[in-house]
């Protein structure tokens, strides 16, 4: 069988079919830059001076706790992109999972030895290591858990003050805020709390128009708040077609905040009726353009807030230890997998809380039974298929074709009929051997299911 040669940027990893297209493509978009020694980034010699000072800026700012490698890692999507069908190595694209996992051991010899050791890098010092569920419990408390009390009401108030700055400083009048992240869900872990800003306009005739105001307004907003009280606690990120990114230091500089700002014109309005909701499903559905198709998922973004910000304490408690593990327990990738994408923070608040469904929804149970669960179904990734109709009906035509097109492992969005949340990961295999591995660990020695944990010993 013929193979279609394709040629790779060594700049960014895109393929391109011919060699012609491929120096095009460099001409276009990498000649002039000069490769930083002390950051290792690409500039153009034009803005190298100016990149300089803001790296000797942002070395300062790291000095007092910012956690910039989580603000570079933040890649928030509130639309799953087909990230399941694209290589981790090269980052082709391709029709199904099969075709992609098939490349990968063709073309890049990626076997079950190599992948056991790109996959697993557990921390020094994890919950994997405590023994039995009192020692869980005090590490959690001391090295999960968010600040409360006098701290926590500090931190709201300042955070509280900070979205009103930058509301105010937001060249287009914004008609709605949204608000979202961990931090709104009340799921936000030491080290890592998101906060997502949606301002929403209402649209001028002209909306192409519009939609270019809102993109400059960003970069307006960027350098406002640089001038603002707040300047010097900002660590502004790198700009993206669609949002602002920054960590803000926050209540003493004792930890910071991740945040991710996006504008856009209100497409169903605060209250939309279901016909208008339904509207949008279509438009969802239909549309080709990812970036597109994202910006108008924006209005959903609420209901995602409150399906998991309903969620009762100890079930929140257990979404932190899933998150904590997540961030602990997984290598960072390398050159050679550096298209490698784990599963979102979201996909795995929705599995925990599918579970803790199955368990029927204990007000209070073992911290450690429900993370044996979710590691134990992870490990059987291939049977996840879970479902919910709070926001569809089963009979819409929109989920009627999606549900009979999915493939697992599938967790249908709970307010998007149209995603399916798991497609944001292209190494559920790697995350099955993490979890398989974790089930070995001290903290799960001899311990066996428990009421209401039973279902798991079928996985």
């Amino acid at each position: 069988m013929w193979a279609l040669k394709s040629y790779n940027c060594e700049r960014c990893g895109s393929d391109f079919i011919s060699g012609r297209a491929l120096k095009y493509h460099f001409q276009q978009k990498h000649l002039g830059e000069v490769r930083q020694e002390k950051c290792d980034q690409a500039v153009l010699r034009e803005m190298q001076q100016g990149h300089s000072e803001s790296t000797r800026d942002r070395s300062t700012m790291e000095t007092h706790k910012l956690h910039w490698e989580n603000l570079e890692e933040r890649n928030l999507k509130y639309m799953a992109t087909k990230i399941s069908k694209t290589c981790r190595m090269c980052s082709r694209h391709f029709g199904t999972v099969l075709s992609r996992e098939n490349h990968e051991i063709q073309e890049h010899h990626f076997t079950a030895h190599k992948r056991a050791q790109m996959s697993a890098g557990f921390s020094p010092h994890n919950m994997l290591e405590c023994k039995g569920p009192q020692e869980l419990r005090r590490f959690a408390d001391r090295n999960i858990c968010p600040a409360s009390g006098s701290q926590r009401a500090a931190c709201a108030a300042e955070v509280g003050a900070l979205i009103l700055l930058i509301q105010a400083s937001f060249p287009v009048p914004a008609s709605r805020v949204i608000q979202g992240g961990s931090y709104v869900k009340g799921t936000d872990i030491q080290g890592s709390s998101e906060i997502d800003i949606v301002l929403l306009s209402k649209a001028s005739a002209d909306v192409n128009h519009f939609k270019k105001q809102l993109r400059d307004g960003l970069e307006t907003l960027r350098e406002n708040l640089k001038r603002t009280a707040y300047g010097n606690r900002i660590l502004m990120g790198r700009r993206t077609p669609l949002s602002l990114r920054f960590s803000f230091l926050c209540t003493g500089s004792l930890h910071s905040h991740s945040f991710e700002i996006i504008a856009y014109y209100d497409v169903p309005g605060p209250t939309p009726s279901t016909d208008l909701k339904r509207h949008l499903y279509r438009r969802l559905y239909l549309c080709k353009d990812s970036d597109e198709a994202q910006l108008w998922a924006l209005a959903l973004l609420p209901h995602q807030v409150d399906f998991v910000k309903a969620s009762v304490v100890r079930l929140k408690e257990l979404i932190r230890l899933v998150i904590h593990w997540l961030r602990t327990s997984f290598a960072s990738p390398t050159e050679e997998n550096k298209f490698r994408r784990l599963p979102s923070s979201y996909s795995l608040e929705l599995l925990t809380i599918y579970i803790w469904e199955r368990a029927e929804k204990p007000l209070s149970f073992s911290l450690l039974q429900g993370m044996r669960a979710v590691l134990k179904l992870l490990v059987q990734y291939a049977d996840i298929d879970v479902v919910w109709h709070r926001h569809c009906h089963r009979k819409f035509p929109i989920f009627v074709k999606v549900n009979q097109k999915r493939t697992r492992p599938f967790i249908l969005d709970p307010v998007n009929p149209t995603v399916n949340v798991c497609d944001t990961c292209n190494a559920w295999d790697e995350v099955a051997h993490v979890a398989k591995l974790s089930l070995r660990k001290p903290l799960f020695s001899g311990v066996r299911a428990e009421p209401p944990w039973l279902f798991t010993d079928a996985w």
